[in-house]
């Protein structure tokens, strides 16, 4: 991910060169960039952030008293009955049509770590704040970030650290975290308002490649136990190009038959889910109400959750039996209030 977030800046300094000497001699363009065309970069390299949350909307998701952001926000929206989108079998075959899916988390450890993506939900003034150092820091949120002494951190290449803050419902996410004794350094750093439709600056990281926050997509036993998923979930691909709101990052230039990050996936209504354990229909069928963003490179099929001791492996590999051919690909264009929100129809 490193390499290939390296040549997209790059990238991104040749366009704006480019544009720059366009503006020489032609009057500015107003229009907002498509979800493919190749956007400037921002002309600011920090968002407003806010002290205090804005108030809760609806009854969407919530994690320890915090939405998962507004029960409007486009994680949040059924997707069951959107069309189909005319890239969707091309894309399907790119990511493998005859692979497996595979639920990338569980109980237990595997290689000496835990299996999944772990949060950690701190009251921000009782643990240290640290003003992290970020090697992509024109993509990244200065902070400072409120991290805990011995945070839970994803264990693997990504090294992942995901915090909520209960006293401002503020989600601070980082990407390649890492700690020298003093202070908290990675790659990229995202902060998000819970309560806000507020999206990334359009062509920002964010801690995750599409520019996506992390942590509303993971599948949580919480939600097993209650007996519904209420969001939409997240996987990765091996290759990716271009992006599609609500992401707002590309890894790779658009390609035809490529899958954009941002693209929106669901289980095709008809896959018969009645010969599953309880626990994995409820997965199942947020696949199909909600479905699952591409949000990040890494390997085909691979949907996120947080690990949890509750978790029976052997069960979760129930669902390997479902394979690339039992999705398809959403056209969500018609969700779009505004590019640059997460606000959903």
């Amino acid at each position: 991910m490193k390499g290939i977030k390296m040549r997209t800046k790059i990238l991104f300094a040749v366009v704006s060169i480019f544009l720059f000497a366009c503006l020489t001699i032609a009057p500015p363009v107003e229009d907002a960039p498509t979800p493919f065309e190749e956007a400037s970069q921002p002309t600011s390299t920090t968002q407003d952030i806010p002290d205090t949350p804005s108030q809760p909307t609806g009854n969407g998701p919530t994690i320890a008293g915090c939405p998962m952001f507004p029960a409007d926000n486009v994680w949040n929206t059924p997707i069951d009955t959107l069309p189909t989108h005319p890239m969707s079998d091309a894309w399907i075959a790119s990511i493998g049509s005859a692979e497996s899916i595979h639920m990338d988390f569980g109980s237990g450890e595997w290689d000496g770590g835990l299996i999944g993506i772990p949060f950690n939900i701190v009251a921000g003034s009782a643990v240290p704040k640290f003003d992290a150092e970020f090697y992509y820091p024109d993509e990244s949120d200065p902070g400072p970030y409120p991290i805990p002494d011995n945070p839970s951190i994803e264990h693997g290449s990504d090294h992942h650290i995901l915090v909520v803050d209960t006293e401002t419902c503020l989600l601070y996410e980082i990407f390649d975290a890492s700690f020298d004794g003093t202070n908290w350094a990675g790659g990229s750093g995202a902060i998000w308002d819970l309560n806000s439709n507020a999206l990334r600056p359009d062509t920002w990281t964010s801690a995750d490649a599409a520019g996506l926050p992390i942590l509303p997509g993971l599948i949580r036993y919480d939600e097993i136990e209650a007996g519904e998923i209420k969001h939409a979930l997240r996987f990765t691909a091996e290759v990716t190009a271009g992006y599609l709101w609500p992401g707002r990052h590309l890894t790779d230039d658009p390609q035809d038959g490529v899958p954009p990050l941002g693209a929106r996936f669901r289980l095709k209504a008809d896959y018969d889910i009645s010969g599953f354990p309880p626990e994995m229909q409820v997965i199942l069928q947020a696949l199909k109400t909600y479905g699952a963003f591409l949000a990040d490179n890494g390997s085909n099929w691979y949907f996120s959750g947080a690990p949890d001791e509750r978790w029976d492996n052997d069960m979760l590999h129930l669902l390997d039996v479902l394979t690339g051919s039992d999705f398809e690909v959403v056209d969500a264009s018609g969700m779009v209030v505004d590019v640059d929100s997460g606000e959903a129809r």
